[in-house]
């Protein structure tokens, strides 16, 4: 299995993530670790092909593994060699929640108050997700779900049970 997980900021993209990766015993990438580059002073993306090396190595160091993010451009590197596309797409209320609710996340603020100090910017970016035509975006997004042929699904609520669409 190797699972390529995407979706609005807030989505859940991660929560899944990490539990899918821990189920099936395989190395999970969270792409928000190597989009940025970390020695910026403000917000910096990498150099497009600096990531693609990085998620390059990825999947060929793993049979399975699963990748996830927000980030089309970086989505479409991994999306030729994955068997399954999960498209987390519950809503933009149900994404401000999220992101409300969500614990600190170290690995992207030095503390819980610089977290929270974003929080405001975060939901504004959360709320433009359908007016936006970048790669961030629902129409990004949409597209790469689209354009899959291999088994894709699409989850309208943090319900993974019940809130599937597009199965394949």
């Amino acid at each position: 299995m190797k699972t390529v997980i995407f979706g609005n900021s807030g989505s859940g993209k991660s929560t899944y993530a990490k539990s899918l990766a821990e189920q099936t015993a395989c190395p999970h990438l969270d792409l928000d670790s190597i989009a940025w580059d970390p020695t910026a002073t403000t917000p910096t993306r990498r150099p497009l092909q600096d990531s693609a090396a990085r998620i390059d190595a990825f999947v060929q160091a793993a049979d399975s593994w699963v990748i996830e993010g927000c980030y089309a451009d970086l989505l479409a590197l991994a999306l030729p060699r994955a068997t399954d596309l999960v498209f987390l797409n519950p809503g933009v209320d149900t994404c401000i929640a999220n992101a409300r609710n969500r614990p600190w996340e170290p690995h992207k603020y030095p503390s819980p108050e610089a977290q929270n100090a974003n929080l405001n910017m975060l939901i504004g970016w959360i709320r433009d997700y359908a007016e936006r035509d970048d790669e961030f975006s629902l129409a990004a997004h949409r597209r790469l779900f689209d354009a899959f042929a291999g088994r894709k699904r699409e989850f309208t609520s943090n319900d993974r049970g019940t809130g599937a669409l597009g199965h394949r």
